[in-house]
């Protein structure tokens, strides 16, 4: 009977129940209250066997049990209407003290007390008119006294682990929802990381290719021997793309690759690296000025001379895209305890006409822009005085 009253709380006297919910309730608990009615009669019958208090007895038995389904609905009201039956008839405790239990379970502590205390109340009525045999009033009361107290305290404990199962219930939902979203930021976060990766790799090997078969489509006249040449270097720069390409995607999807290497095991590109990048940009036709005045290289953090490769790697190929054949000035100055400073600069074209060999969506600088504030650096670009300038500071802790 409890499972089914407890599923009759859950529905509420707030919002309408759904059809038929209530009717299986309703009907166990007649029958159980019609049982203990039963056995509290034939208690009844035994002490006092008056054919006048008998027929009261059983009068207010039925009617209490009649009017226990309306508990489920209106607790409050049935409550107190069983309390005022259960002083006319002991027959009527059965169905009032249900009445303090549901209402401790379904409404707060304050409301609960005052229908209890109208239930001692009413048995104390009921105890002056009608004694028990076999004990004093005063015992009596403190009976129900203690009776109707496990009630309510029953009841709230019951209330109190409704409310609990509920927050838990609730805080799972939340720790869902907020996983759900916390997968969804990441796989927007390992797609942007790609989308970097790719663009800082590939871009460089790509635009290295587009100017070696520009010069193949513009010069077919140009000697055998040198078209040989570069179409080995389109060949095999074709195929080192390839590999850095599966590089990039097995770095980012291998959790197992140690920071700062390759997944093959190679170390990836840092300060020092930086000779072999101009002489590859200059074997592509680029002219290319580097000044070098970094004191203790070896001593500048990987992270650091990472980024720092990258912005130099997105210059250069944002100068060969963009202002093809113009000088290029990469200037790098720092000291640890002090800051990494790159600066890189390139004339634009004098007609002001777009030279780009091959398409720019626009966010290699804004890629880079994020990765050098994720290493705790600024960058700014700018054009001014017919000039393109990139301008990096890195932080080099002592």
């Amino acid at each position: 009977m409890n499972g089914d009253i407890h599923c009759g709380e859950g529905a509420g006297a707030a919002r309408p129940r759904a059809p038929g919910t209530g009717i299986p309730a309703a009907v166990i608990m007649v029958v159980g209250m019609g049982a203990l009615v039963a056995l509290t009669i034939w208690g009844l019958s035994d002490a006092h066997p008056t054919g006048e208090s008998l027929g009261r007895d059983i009068a207010a038995g039925v009617l209490g049990c009649v009017l226990s389904p309306v508990l489920l609905r209106w607790p409050v009201t049935g409550a107190l209407g069983l309390t005022l039956l259960a002083a006319l008839s002991p027959a009527a405790t059965p169905a009032a003290t249900l009445g303090a239990l549901l209402v401790a379970q379904r409404r707060g502590f304050p409301v609960a007390v005052a229908v209890a205390a109208a239930g001692i109340v009413a048995h104390a009525v009921q105890g002056t008119w009608r004694p028990n045999g076999g004990i004093s009033f005063g015992w009596w009361l403190v009976l129900i006294t203690v009776g109707y107290g496990a009630l309510v305290g029953w009841g709230a404990l019951a209330r109190a682990r409704h409310a609990l199962v509920a927050s838990l219930r609730e805080r799972a939902r939340r720790a869902e929802a907020e996983q759900g979203r916390r997968v969804a930021e990441g796989r927007m976060l390992e797609r942007t990381r790609i989308a970097r990766e790719m663009h800082d790799v590939l871009a460089h090997r790509l635009s290295l290719l587009a100017t070696y078969a520009g010069a193949l489509e513009y010069r077919p006249d140009s000697p055998p021997e040198q078209l040989a040449r570069a179409a080995g270097v389109v060949r095999a720069g074709a195929h080192q793309a390839l590999d850095e390409l599966r590089d990039v995607i097995n770095l980012l999807r291998d959790e197992d690759t140690v920071e700062g290497h390759e997944p093959d095991g190679r170390p990836q590109p840092v300060l020092a690296d930086l000779p072999r990048l101009v002489d590859e940009s200059r074997d592509a036709g680029g002219r290319v000025r580097l000044r070098n005045e970094v004191v203790d290289p070896d001593a500048l953090p990987a992270a650091a001379g990472r980024t720092a490769y990258r912005v130099v790697q997105e210059g250069l190929t944002n100068a060969r895209k963009h202002a093809t054949g113009r000088p290029v000035q990469v200037m790098l100055e720092g000291r640890p305890g002090a800051r990494l400073v790159i600066d890189i600069r390139n004339p634009l074209p004098e007609d002001g006409a777009a030279t780009s060999i091959t398409p720019g969506t626009g966010t290699g600088l804004v890629g880079l822009t994020e990765r050098v504030q994720l290493a705790g650096g600024r960058l700014d670009h700018e054009v001014t005085a017919g000039e393109f300038r990139l301008r990096a500071w890195l932080p080099w802790p002592a």
